[in-house]
């Protein structure tokens, strides 16, 4: 197997940013609460736009990578196809219900308050239950995936999610029905999918014409670190807007961290060894890896503010997902980038 290539200074140390953004974010959060109130008003359908414009940065250099000629082919990554769909849809849920049940209804159940524990299992599971749609194509791109399989991916599970994530919901919480927020679903697919595909597949066309891979190489070289100074921008923003409640309620919000925690690392795991076990390459392993652990933070919270209410533990629990999605997903990526030797032994070819 090619060793990978080699990264940057910026990407090397992307961690150090990362921790230095948290910091920043949450002190900034927590000395100007009024103006981060104010972005963090900016919104149309629970959507944040300044997010949203900072997702833009960051996914549409990526999806300059995709030879949408070649998205007829996808269909040979069928294993990591079935893989990924696999842990989204039958063992991620039920994973995190399993351990909010464990760790909230008994481990930590004293330190927390008795009438909110229901309210943070609802949205733990609203977190599990909704598989990331945009930030996948960041975490596929620092792990070297195949940006072919991505969109794939990404496309399908936006499908079952529309007829999916309430009735799944709906069993797991033991509710009758559940009111999804449609307008969120609607718009955040349009804003990270739909459009960023229509303007990469407008720009790629337009720089093949111009000056041919070349061109297209050279403009996705000077696009990289725009989207990593996106991705800690966006860092900044997530714990700005969350610097009081951060400050207000640490031990809630480390309680809470516990159980994601942990289903991201088993989530991602689990879809990492069953892929080798399948023989799948690791340019489709790692990505189905990371789209199988990662959430759709942007439904979750608007789905815990409208069932639950905006001051709910399920809204703060969702939250807390928000918080360390970055974090924990760039760790995730790290012990991909760093397996690529052991995933490649002893493994048949896909």
């Amino acid at each position: 197997m090619a060793d990978a290539p080699r990264i940057g200074v910026f990407e090397r140390y992307l961690t150090v940013w990362v921790a230095l953004c948290i910091v920043v974010g949450t002190a900034f959060g927590h000395l100007f609460p009024a103006g981060f109130a104010r972005l963090g008003g900016i919104e149309v359908a629970n959507v944040n736009l300044p997010v949203a414009g900072l997702i833009w940065l960051m996914i549409i250099p990526m999806l300059l990578k995709v030879d949408f000629g070649a998205m007829r082919q996808v269909g040979r990554h069928w294993r990591g196809i079935g893989v990924t769909l696999f842990i989204n849809w039958a063992v991620k849920p039920f994973s995190m219900a399993l351990l909010g049940w464990f760790f909230l209804k008994h481990v930590f159940a004293p330190w927390l308050p008795a009438e909110q524990i229901e309210s943070y299992m609802a949205g733990l599971i609203l977190l599990a239950a909704a598989p990331c749609t945009a930030m996948v194509f960041v975490w596929s791109n620092l792990c070297r995936g195949d940006a072919n399989f991505t969109l794939s991916q990404v496309a399908l599970n936006d499908a079952i999610m529309v007829v999916a994530f309430a009735p799944l919901v709906a069993l797991l919480l033991g509710l009758s029905s559940i009111t999804v927020p449609w307008a969120t679903l609607t718009l955040s697919v349009g804003l990270y999918i739909v459009v960023p595909v229509i303007v990469a597949v407008g720009l790629r066309r337009g720089l093949l014409a111009s000056g041919g891979e070349k061109q297209l190489a050279a403009v996705l070289g000077k696009l990289s670190p725009v989207s990593l100074i996106a991705l800690l921008a966006m860092l900044v923003l997530l714990f700005g807007f969350q610097g009081e409640q951060i400050v207000a309620q640490p031990l809630v919000i480390a309680i809470l961290a516990v159980p994601i925690l942990l289903q991201v690392y088993f989530n991602s795991g689990l879809a990492y060894v069953l892929n080798r076990r399948l023989g799948v390459a690791h340019c489709v392993a790692g990505p189905s890896a990371l789209i199988g652990a990662s959430n759709f933070f942007e439904l979750a919270v608007a789905t815990a503010v409208s069932v639950f209410g905006v001051h709910s533990g399920a809204a703060l629990a969702t939250v807390v997902g928000v918080l360390i999605e970055v974090p924990v997903m760039l760790s995730v990526v790290r012990i991909v980038n760093g397996s690529r030797a052991w995933y490649g032994a002893a493994m048949r070819p896909s």
